[in-house]
């Protein structure tokens, strides 16, 4: 009991944080293995490498905040890539999968339209999606999806006042 405590204690002093941070990506990334189904394929510090049939690389940034990226090599990828998109949405924020999957169906013809970047957000999701050639660490692949979750602002109320 008393070292529950003591663990408490130095965690609320953040004496702790690496060692908590590197299991709470341990979670995180085992969450996003069970929620869509792909392997893991390497782990490294906050960055974790997922194997997944529908995107050709899946990565898992866990510095806050907490970021999935999804890339395909197809400049048009078929729709088990976007249902991936919104699988791993549900994993890292709790967004509805589906409409996380239409999301980022839209922000992808809104790319390949305006030849930019295009954002949105669903819920407790914010999305990132691009297309088209890439000069950076994602050379190659051709359509690019980012999920972060929305930040919220604690403390603030809405509250009415009487009188």
């Amino acid at each position: 009991m008393h070292r529950s405590l003591l663990l408490v204690c130095l965690l609320t002093l953040g004496f702790v944080t690496p060692a908590v941070a590197a299991d709470a990506c341990d979670v995180l990334a085992a969450k996003v293995i069970r929620v869509t189904g792909a392997s893991l394929a390497g782990r490294t510090g906050d960055f974790a490498v997922f194997r997944a049939q529908d995107a050709e690389r899946m990565s898992l940034d866990c510095r806050n905040p907490a970021r999935i990226t999804l890339a395909s090599l197809d400049r048009e990828p078929n729709t088990a890539y976007f249902t991936l998109v919104g699988l791993a949405a549900r994993a890292l924020t709790g967004a509805e999968p589906a409409e996380a999957e239409v999301l980022a169906l839209n922000l992808h013809q809104d790319s390949l339209l305006a030849k930019a970047p295009r954002r949105g957000g669903t819920g407790p999701a914010l999305m990132q999606c691009e297309t088209g050639p890439r000069a950076d660490a994602l050379a190659g692949d051709l359509t690019v999806c980012r999920v972060v979750p929305v930040k919220r602002v604690i403390g603030l109320s809405h509250r009415r006042r009487a009188g």
